[in-house]
């Protein structure tokens, strides 16, 4: 750290997340309730609190800070809830429906589902046009560019109110100069209109893939535009000596320029710093093989390191619209605090995935919220405290947890309180297992291989049950869990994807030439940017995959490849890592087989200096008894049986406390269920490690 202090924020659906770092090892976590409609009123309120903390006004604070750091769901909700701009599409004439067609059949799960709904279309046929003009896959021009066509397209575009133009042409990447003219012809006569081109955004083979990807683009930007131009402002009125980082979809800083442009980049913004959090809290253990669980109050989302490696997802179908852009693999369910018990059609208890968000939240925040939530569930399970204080704004309510469970799904189903309420945690439990599932099993990997991280303030009340279902033998509890994802912002690095085509038979006769001039030019893009943002040589790093597949194949392998010039010896040992890979994934792989590359990419990171965690002293009470603040019954299984709980103020343990359960620990923000033959150790750097206890 450059400064006295680091900010991370994380805007959630429910609650803003606020993690302030000092230089001298301090490590302090302030919640505010988020307000979508203004993001900067949420950031005000969480300021306010970290003032009061320090005794020092907001300016000097934000001033003495080397770095202030964003990680927002804007554009995923705008995504989610289909809220952004109006969108026009220019297309090479004839592909106007490419985004229609798609890939030529439905999503993996309902190929044969006859009555599962076409994709939403973010560009309307109407604001579809297709254009003349034709760049053959040599980048050659068959066609000169029909810029009448053009035109008649801006004509309609003013019309209608468009507010974002996409350009997608085929083979634009071999020669971007039809969409670089269109787009100009679009500035000139439209200057307030947005305009993106499918060779800026995703300058790679795959034309389905690159127009809706483009199209995502177009329809977010302007929405992240007007959020990251609050936010600058706002830190710039605060005197902020360093312009707002804001966290992308790929794990990595950027500023704000890029966010404005490429909001596409901006999808995963809250989610994706959990697994670089997650491996920071692990290294301590000596662990580099983590899946990360966040549970917040909206969702509960999923992501996976092995190896020290993130898991980064590029090509795929999200929210059902196809995304090339490298994003870290999260998988998000409906699954938090505030998701709804509800019965269904059926006459069977469901969880979610509808929330009851901030406000009016659950029944128990006594907010006007009447319906049954997860955190209804542990309020009335005994795991919450009756009148606690969340997030510095929010008394919890038991009766109004009670009357809503016994009103909405006990008296439904003929079944007592403590039946349906325990009912309500194990099918959210069952939920969240199934995504953890998908996230390792269905892609090749034993969960059993892998610690479980636990991040979110609700999580801590569920993690064990997880661990549990999915046979994970060690789970780390850091006491920061309910704003995990802000402290990975903070720990995390400036770091840019830069992308390209570069198709070619790997075989020992190969030309290497194009392909090391391609490699070398995207890392110099890459290094300067990063030079222009005052990171030296030594900061800089670069990191290379290819992206390969035995012809034939629709599908490619990523392999990470040395830095460096390639030689036909690399390419060798690329070769074999690629085997490798495909029989991971694949279960088998085929060694004789021609094998063809078809993308490269270069991640380009600048090292950005972390802060010190503080380390707890050791047993400051020679007895743990003096950290009891007292007992109340709790469920943990489907007996049923209420057990008197020993509960543990957590900030008065020291480092080596052991707690066996059945126990819970209070953290300030967050809580902690230890389950009957469970146990936590208190590690010197605030990390709970729970272990089931040996019978032997």
């Amino acid at each position: 750290m450059n400064n006295e202090f680091r900010l991370g924020i994380d805007a959630g659906g429910t609650f803003t997340d606020f993690v302030v770092a000092q230089k001298g090892g301090g490590i302090h976590l302030f919640k505010s309730p988020s307000t979508p409609e203004d993001g900067t009123k949420a950031i005000a309120n969480g300021l306010a609190q970290i003032a009061e903390k320090f005794n020092r006004p907001v300016e000097e604070i934000i001033q003495a800070c080397d770095l202030c750091i964003n990680g927002t769901t804007v554009a995923l909700n705008a995504l989610i809830e289909m809220k952004g701009v109006k969108v026009g599409l220019l297309a090479t004439a004839g592909h106007e429906d490419s985004i229609e067609i798609r890939l030529g059949h439905k999503e993996d799960g309902s190929r044969y589902d006859a009555n599962f709904p076409p994709a939403p279309q973010i560009a309307p046929r109407d604001l579809r046009f297709g254009i003349g003009g034709r760049i053959l896959a040599d980048g050659t021009e068959k066609t000169p560019l029909n810029e009448a066509d053009i035109l008649a397209a801006i004509e309609h575009f003013k019309q209608a109110k468009v507010e974002a133009v996409a350009i997608s042409f085929v083979w634009s990447i071999r020669n971007p100069l039809h969409e670089q003219r269109a787009k100009a012809l679009i500035e000139a006569h439209l200057p307030d209109v947005f305009v993106c081109c499918g060779h800026e955004v995703y300058p790679q083979i795959k034309e389905y893939t690159r127009t809706s990807t483009t199209l995502v683009n177009a329809y977010l930007s302007p929405v992240m535009a007007s959020y990251v131009h609050k936010i600058d402002d706002y830190f710039k009125q605060l005197g902020a000596a360093h312009p707002v980082r804001y966290f992308q979809s790929n794990g990595g800083l950027a500023v704000g320029a890029m966010m404005r442009n490429k909001a596409v980049n901006a999808i995963n913004s809250g989610p994706a710093s959990a697994p670089q959090a997650g491996l920071y809290i692990a290294k301590p253990f000596g662990i580099d093989n983590v899946i990360t669980v966040d549970m917040g109050g909206t969702s509960f989302d999923i992501t996976m390191a092995k190896g020290g490696q993130t898991s980064l997802n590029h090509d795929i179908d999200f929210l059902r619209h196809r995304i090339g852009v490298p994003m870290i693999h999260v998988e998000t369910l409906g699954a938090g605090g505030g998701s709804i018990a509800h019965i269904n059609s059926f006459g069977m208890l469901e969880v979610g995935p509808k929330s009851a968000g901030a406000s009016p939240g659950p029944a128990c925040y006594d907010k006007g919220g009447v319906l049954p939530t997860v955190t209804d569930a542990n309020l009335a399970l005994g795991y919450l405290r009756p009148n606690a204080v969340l997030g510095n704004t929010v008394t919890l309510n038991k009766q109004k947890a009670l009357d809503a469970i016994d009103t909405y799904i006990a008296q439904p189903l003929g079944i007592d309180f403590a039946h349906a309420s325990y009912g309500i945690n194990t099918i959210v439990n069952q939920n969240m297992a199934n995504g953890i599932r998908r996230i390792t099993i269905e892609k090749g990997y034993d969960p059993r291989d892998f610690a479980l991280i636990c991040a979110g303030g609700a999580a801590g009340m569920h993690i064990i049950s997880l661990a549990e279902e999915m046979g994970i033998e060690v789970v780390l509890v850091p006491k920061m869990a309910s704003c995990l994802c802000a402290f990975g912002q903070i720990i995390s690095d400036v770091k840019y994807n830069y992308l390209a085509t570069q198709m070619m038979i790997i075989d020992p006769n190969a030309d290497l030439v194009p392909l090391n001039a391609t490699l070398e030019n995207l890392e110099a893009q890459g290094q300067e940017k990063l030079r222009q943002d005052e990171f030296d040589e030594q900061q800089i790093n670069v990191i290379r995959t290819m992206d390969m597949r035995y012809v034939g194949q629709v599908h490619e392998c990523s392999v990470i490849i040395p830095n460096g010039e390639l030689t036909q010896a690399s390419m060798a040992i690329i070769l074999q890592a690629f085997h490798t890979r495909h029989k991971e994934l694949y279960t088998y792989d085929e060694p004789t087989s021609p094998v063809e590359l078809v993308n490269v990419s270069v991640t380009v990171t600048g090292a950005v200096s972390k802060p010190t965690l503080p380390t707890i002293a050791e047993h400051e009470y020679e007895d743990i008894n003096a950290a009891k603040t007292g007992e109340r019954p709790m469920i943990f299984d489907h007996q049923y049986q209420w057990v008197d709980t020993p509960i543990y103020d957590g900030t008065q343990l020291g480092a080596g406390s052991v707690i066996v359960g059945p126990a819970l620990i209070e953290e300030p923000t967050t809580t902690i269920v230890i389950k009957p033959s469970w146990q936590a150790t208190l590690h010197p750097l605030g990390t709970y490690e729970l272990k089931k206890v040996s019978n032997t």
